[in-house]
């Protein structure tokens, strides 16, 4: 590392620009010659710096910067191993350099009045560096490796490339220059010297074959030449399965044994193809493609074993068919069109199904059986027969029997050579309409082969019950019914079936007298209608009637019975609504319990004890229970607070006392000021002439409750008032002892609740008179 120190100066230029002197600082070797004579002396090289002073002009103006001058060492071969460095005075600021080139540049421009020279040092950097030399192996990094190829294929298919790294300087000799080779698994695979890259070398290699392979590839330096460095790894390559091969059947023909006892659809059997290749390759599908069974027996692939599984769809019988053929099929489901040239994918073989006798329980005629009886017939009457045989060439004979296990009362028997079946008990359709039994058969010889059978029982029906009255009938008549009048609607029902008693008859008991007060109408829809005979009726003089019915159905024989219906006599409004009807009944149709009348004695003793205390406390204080005539004013009035005194003349309003013509507006009290005034109302003269007493009654105390004024405790008043012109007139009877009148008193019971007991006498001598 030299050092060397220049001096650069600036040169001053007068209206333009002089010549640039350039000059560059060179390294030469040290040569001294002597004075005195010619002999050339030459000592060891030893680098150093040739340098001159630099110039650079000042107030430079152009748009690149000013070339100064050139460094070079004589070490500089131009490789780039030199690194020139500038520092002093101005370096990287004013002066820059070239590192590789030693070129230096001004890149401002320079004022020699303010400063006319730089000081700057050279400097120089060397690289050495170490020549390499074989001394490092190729090395696979990644191995071993384990890669698959399809079998199959092409020669020169490419299967996976290697690649060793050598550690040596690639860029001097042939230190790291790698070559590859196989050292095991020819001939099957190669490699390419150069580029490392495996590939087969065989056609059509077979994975039924062979499908592993183990190969070792050498990575070699110095291109493979002798004393080179190498090094190795193993490639363990598999033939992956393609479907190259067809299934094929180990037998052309097969035999099976299924006896005929096998349950429809069981699996009979198994039958398999192989195939060589594996996984999804090797799948294929079993079906039958003819033969005389295709329609008893089906077959199922399981995918899981790749097994044929045969099934029963039929049953069998051995002594109709003894044997089948079917002709099975077995092809491959995932075909590679790439190997068709080497199918077919499929085989083809022939299965024969030896049915194998069995002795077999009894086979009823008929799957179910659905037999009738009349109900009430005597017992031992046949019901119906069932039959089954011995399907077997023996033909033993059967036995039948009844399985009552879930039959406690055993209404019916069963012949055991004949299946004959027998009523036990009396039946009644009206009880248990349906049986359903369980008739077993098995072969005399062989008793613990059992065969079943449902048998249904239907119970037919006999016009054996009567018709009788839908429910219980509460009937009420009116007081005020007229004759004709219909006062109820009564139905009947029959336990027997409708087919029976699709028509019901109502009518009256010809043996008895005409019913003076009813009579029964058939309306002809299985209903009857209750109708009056008369005219009034009166709870005082008899309040409950009965009227005795027949009902017939229309079956064969047809059947009757009869009934009696119980009528009420009830007070009612004109409308037919019951007012009133007699004590008990009364009480009963209201619903009033035992508990409900204690509780009610209850209170009114309550009540009359409360009494019986205040008559006592009144005597002890010794005042007068009823207060004398004189002290009664218009408001009797008691508290146990004092009113406004003698200026309170406007507590009360007695104005409405009297006549309501004389009513004035209602006043309210001076001490007193609502907060929502009152408006009464106000009616003319005409209208309180013609007001009646209950409506006017009502209008005061709907005033009363509605006023905000009154004052907050209880008033008695008392309304001398009876209205005007009454339209009853004169209701005495002084002149209507000794005559009768035709005048009708039905008219009494619009007048209201007041006059409703006069309605009721007036309506009881109307009856009797009718009577």
């Amino acid at each position: 590392d030299l050092t060397s120190h220049f001096l650069v100066c600036l040169c001053f230029v007068q209206r333009c620009y002089g010549a640039a002197h350039h000059s560059s600082i060179k390294v030469t070797r040290n040569q001294t010659k002597h004075i005195e004579g010619e002999t050339e002396v030459h000592h060891r090289p030893k680098r150093g710096w040739v340098w001159n002073q630099f110039f650079v002009l000042e107030e430079h103006m152009g748009p690149d910067p000013q070339y100064v001058g050139k460094l070079h060492s004589n070490s500089d071969k131009g490789d780039g191993s030199v690194k020139y460095i500038l520092t002093g005075e101005g370096a990287g600021t004013i002066f820059i350099i070239d590192d590789t080139t030693g070129d230096i540049h001004s890149t401002k421009s320079l004022d020699r009045e303010q400063k006319t020279h730089y000081v700057l040092h050279a400097q120089s950097e060397f690289i050495i560096k170490v020549q390499d030399i074989n001394d490092n192996a190729p090395k696979f990094t990644d191995g071993p490796y384990i890669v698959t190829v399809p079998e199959m294929s092409d020669m020169g298919t490419s299967v996976l490339q290697v690649t060793a790294t050598d550690a040596d300087d690639p860029t001097y000799g042939n230190s790291a220059r790698v070559v590859y080779s196989i050292l095991q698994g020819q001939p099957y695979f190669s490699v390419d010297p150069k580029t490392g890259v495996i590939r087969t070398a065989l056609h059509n290699m077979d994975r039924e074959a062979r499908e592993h392979y183990s190969v070792v590839i050498q990575a070699k330096d110095m291109a493979g030449q002798v004393g080179g460095l190498s090094g190795s790894t193993t490639v363990n390559i598999t033939l992956s399965d393609v479907n190259d091969n067809p299934p094929r059947f180990p037998q052309k023909h097969y035999q099976l044994y299924v006896p005929e006892s096998a349950q429809v659809g069981s699996a009979v059997g198994k039958i398999k193809a192989n195939d060589a290749d594996t996984g999804s390759n090797a799948d294929m599908k079993y079906t039958i493609i003819n033969g005389d069974g295709i329609g008893v027996f089906s077959i199922s692939t399981d995918k899981e074993t790749r097994e044929g599984i045969l099934s029963l769809k039929k049953p069998l019988n051995y002594e109709k068919k003894k044997s089948y053929t079917l002709n099975i099929e077995g092809a491959n489901t995932h075909l590679d069109f790439r190997f068709s040239h080497l199918g077919p994918f499929k085989d083809v073989t022939m299965l024969k199904i030896i049915v194998g006798d069995v002795d077999e329980p009894p086979l009823f005629s008929m799957p179910s059986y659905v037999m009738d009886v009349h109900e009430n017939e005597k017992i031992g009457t046949v019901v119906g027969t069932v039959a089954a045989q011995d399907p077997d060439s023996a033909n033993s004979l059967v036995r039948y029997f009844i399985d009552h296990h879930a039959e406690d009362d055993r209404f019916f028997n069963i012949d055991a050579n004949t299946g004959t079946i027998k009523t036990a008990k009396v039946l009644d359709r009206e009880e248990t309409p349906w049986y359903n039994i369980t008739v077993a058969a098995s072969e005399k010889d062989n008793p613990s082969l059992l065969s079943h059978v449902a048998v249904g029982i239907r119970v037919l029906d006999v016009n054996d019950n009567p018709p009788e009255l839908a429910k219980e009938y509460d009937i009420i008549v009116c007081e005020n019914s007229k004759p004709g009048q219909v006062i109820h609607t009564i139905s009947a029902t029959d336990k027997d079936d409708f087919a029976n008693g699709p028509r019901f008859h109502f009518f009256l008991d010809e043996g008895l007298a005409l019913n003076p007060n009813f009579t029964l109408k058939d309306n002809e829809d299985n209903t009857a209608s209750i109708l009056t005979r008369r005219r009034r009726f009166s709870r005082t003089i008899q309040d409950v009637y009965y009227l005795p019915i027949m009902i017939s159905d229309g079956g064969i024989p047809s059947l009757s019975s009869s009934s009696t219906l119980t009528i009420r006599v009830c007070a009612c409004e004109r409308d037919g609504r019951v007012r009133t009807c007699h004590a008990e009944a009364f009480l009963s149709s209201a619903g009033l319990s035992t508990g409900a009348l204690i509780a009610i004695l209850l209170c009114v003793l309550i009540l009359l004890a409360i009494v019986v205390l205040f008559i006592t406390l009144r005597r002890s204080k010794k005042e007068p229970l009823i207060i004398s005539e004189e002290d009664v004013r218009e408001n009797v009035v008691t508290y146990d607070d004092e009113g406004g005194g003698e200026e309170d003349t406007e507590a009360f309003d007695i104005t409405a006392l009297r006549n309501p013509s004389a009513a004035e507006e209602l006043k309210y009290r001076r001490d007193v000021r609502p907060e929502v005034m009152f408006t009464p109302r106000h009616q003319p003269s005409s209208a309180l002439d013609s007001i009646d007493v209950q409506e006017f009654i009502k209008q005061r105390l709907a005033e009363a409750d509605l006023d905000p004024s009154v004052p907050p405790y209880d008033s008695l008043q008392t309304y001398a008032y009876e209205g005007h012109r009454s339209e009853a007139g004169s209701i005495s009877s002084l002149d209507s002892a000794t005559t009768h009148s035709d005048q009708d008193y039905n008219y009494l019971g619009d007048w209201g609740p007041e006059f409703k007991k006069l309605a009721e006498l007036y309506g009881e001598l109307e009856s009797e008179r009718t009577s």
